[in-house]
């Protein structure tokens, strides 16, 4: 088989999957439904935490958790959770809401897109644990 003609499957065939995909609606970004969701999330990445409090934000696409020890955030990327217990975070107000920077090279900065009142909430509980 000539190259241009495999070439052209091959583009063809990858530009099809992805538009197959996200016809289907499997490239939204995953939000949290709950609490216990964001909750479930975290326990995922922290197991032997004891969660005493969660607040989800309204997009649902972020929490702020309280353990009975710290403070941390578990954040949606795509169709995936992450979560970091916060240690004397950096925090920004920007116009979206919150961005965090950490002393953690996996997760150098965190972008929270907030309201404005949860992002006067979310500021004050952060500043508050440093």
């Amino acid at each position: 088989m000539p190259l241009e003609i495999l070439l052209v499957l091959v583009v063809g065939g990858i530009t099809g999957i992805a538009i197959l995909s996200h016809s289907l609606g499997l490239s939204k970004r995953r939000a949290f439904q709950s609490a216990d969701d964001a909750q479930a999330a975290w326990q995922r990445e922290y197991p032997s935490s004891s969660v005493t409090d969660v607040i989800l934000s309204q997009s649902g696409y972020a929490a702020l958790v309280q353990t009975r020890r710290s403070i941390g955030v578990v954040w949606t990327m795509g169709d995936d959770t992450c979560a970091r217990i916060l240690r004397s975070p950096k925090i920004a107000r920007v116009n979206t809401g919150l961005r965090l920077r950490l002393a953690d090279y996996a997760a150098p900065v965190i972008k929270l897109e907030l309201s404005t009142e949860e992002t006067a909430l979310w500021a004050a509980k952060l500043e508050g644990q440093s």
